[in-house]
């Protein structure tokens, strides 16, 4: 059976019918909608796993320095602090948000990342996926296919509302990255699909409307710093999918929901720099040392 990006409803069905974990269902449909054979997908997903995991020791390893100003070494700074044992809730939450800003802060110094599913909200799955499967001692295996789970998710998002942040606010990009990284996090640890849904409509109401408003119209400023709560609304989502909560309404209606939302946000809060945080003035050109231009 072919599902071609539907509804999460009906992979769950199809989970269901053929009593096999969501994971495999979206590994099928990608082997057939692109003619590969699974195991060749698989190689490709531990090779983007790869690449995150560079991205994220090369952000957490050396400060990050944007040619604008705006960065600057956050998620360096977050790692020492992890260090001195003054994390407010443990080493581990902290780990969490320096990643998603690690990786972020790289894509903003033009590093190379995966654009999982955009450049924008590149930090949330690794951070989220990483930090948990590193925590609770979970395999290379079991890693990848949470990131299937992911990227099923993703590609209903996709067909159901939109991944863009200038289509429909940062709600549709770092907020599907973050309802992907919950998903693939219920994935991870073993739950039901039925949990990972749940998951997924947790992470996306947390951030309904979020606009979109990258200051001076790059991917720095407040990009880099929603990929962390991006990461941390996915890890709050799927603990509270795996301990049984349940939403009140599916993921289908929620993502259907968050396109309509993102369709009626003016233009201004869409990726345009011309709202929100964007429409403040620009910081003082002391942080760049005159490299934005606007001294």
């Amino acid at each position: 059976m072919t599902l071609v990006a539907g509804t999460l409803s009906a992979y769950r069905a199809a989970a269901l019918e053929r009593d096999a974990p969501l994971w495999s269902v979206f590994l099928a449909e990608e082997a057939a909608q692109s003619g590969r054979d699974p195991s060749a997908l698989e190689a490709l997903m531990r090779e983007r796993i790869r690449v995150m995991r560079q991205s994220a020791a090369r952000g957490l390893g050396n400060p990050q320095m944007s040619r604008s100003g705006l960065i600057r070494g956050g998620a360096h700074r977050m790692a020492a602090w992890m260090d001195s044992g003054a994390s407010l809730l443990g080493p581990a939450f902290t780990r969490l948000a320096a990643t998603a800003l690690a990786v972020a802060e790289v894509n903003a110094c033009m590093g190379r990342i995966v654009a999982a599913p955009t450049a924008g909200a590149c930090g949330v799955l690794p951070a989220a996926l990483f930090t948990v499967a590193d925590e609770k001692g979970r395999s290379e295996e079991e890693l990848v296919r949470a990131f299937f789970t992911a990227g099923g998710v993703g590609l209903v998002i996709e067909h159901l509302a939109s991944l863009s942040g200038a289509e429909g606010g940062c709600q549709a990009e770092v907020g599907s990255a973050s309802a992907m990284a919950a998903g693939g996090l219920v994935e991870l640890m073993g739950g039901t699909p039925l949990q990972v849904d749940h998951a997924v409509a947790f992470a996306l109401s947390n951030v309904m409307g979020l606009i979109c408003d990258p200051v001076q119209g790059l991917v720095e400023v407040p990009c880099v710093y929603r990929n962390a709560m991006g990461a941390a609304n996915a890890v709050v989502s799927a603990e509270i999918a795996l301990a049984g909560v349940e939403s009140a309404f599916t993921a289908d209606q929620v993502i259907e929901t968050m396109g309509r939302v993102g369709r009626r946000i003016p233009e201004e809060f869409r990726e345009t720099a011309r709202g929100g945080l964007a429409s403040l003035p620009a910081p003082g050109c002391d942080s760049c040392r005159g490299a934005c231009g606007n001294a």
